[in-house]
């Protein structure tokens, strides 16, 4: 039976600040990230190295829970102790050799290695990954949709075609729900997400949007988008930035815990 939440919800309360800071105050802790695979992030010091396994994660952060955790632990373990390490010192060959096996729902060996050799091709260019999108973000932009759409061509130069899956372009409308996942990941800071990146404004970002935050979108008329696409994650954005300007994606880990435990809103 699904836990009734302690707050009343509303279409007309339910995203008044004041709520949304109760319901962050109640979840957005350490102890509720599980299962969720922002946790392989947390288990690395090295910003090198955060930023490889939350490329990983992210990208493999879709279908069931379960087999996401599976997959993402099964990647890491092939890699070695240090992910970047293993990007940056092994050939694409040998890549390929040790993903050649492995498959996650509709990702392959071959996809995967194209991602890290991707990684790889940005990591020498620019020294880290948060480089190359700070190389992107412009001071005019009023949010990181931009950068993000340089991101993407950078990291899939190589092999546009076959990563298509892994890296959809903004240019296309995808929602580029795990993208924007890892940026979140990669810039905010507080208990849930550990951040790291500099030059990259908290404000810019975008909501990751998926199906759990979708359907409350559209039932609190956030959007009347029926489909999950970036149109739809930036009138969500713009939504949530007329509550808290300062950061649009602060709920987005509070409000998709309540679809993963089952609390009713």
């Amino acid at each position: 039976m699904a836990r009734t939440n302690p707050l009343r919800w509303s279409a007309c309360s339910a995203f008044c600040r004041e709520t949304l800071d109760e319901l962050y105050a109640l979840y957005n802790h350490r102890e509720f990230i599980h299962p969720d695979p922002l946790e392989f992030v947390h288990q690395y010091r090295d910003p090198l190295d955060r930023e490889v396994v939350g490329m990983v994660a992210s990208s493999l952060a879709y279908g069931r829970v379960r087999q996401i955790l599976k997959s993402v632990s099964e990647v890491l373990l092939r890699m070695g102790e240090s992910p970047s390490n293993f990007v940056l010192t092994h050939s694409q060959r040998r890549i390929q050799r040790t993903l050649k096996d492995f498959r996650h729902r509709f990702t392959g060996g071959d996809q995967l290695a194209a991602l890290l050799a991707g990684i790889k091709r940005v990591l020498v260019k620019y020294g880290s990954l948060q480089a190359c999108f700070v190389a992107h973000c412009g001071p005019q932009d009023d949010t990181i949709l931009p950068a993000l759409t340089e991101f993407v061509r950078e990291l899939s130069a190589s092999a546009p075609q076959v990563m298509d899956m892994l890296l959809p372009s903004p240019r296309k409308g995808s929602a580029c729900k795990r993208l924007n996942l890892f940026l979140r990941w990669m810039v905010r800071s507080d208990e849930v997400d550990p951040g790291g990146w500099n030059g990259v404004e908290v404000c810019k970002l975008i909501v990751p949007l998926d199906t759990h935050m979708h359907r409350i979108s559209l039932e609190v008329g956030l959007t009347h988008r029926k489909q999950a696409d970036m149109q739809a994650a930036l009138e969500v954005t713009r939504a949530f930035r007329a509550i808290t300007p300062e950061d649009p994606v602060r709920y987005d880990f509070t409000l998709t815990r309540l679809g993963i435990h089952d609390i009713s809103l």
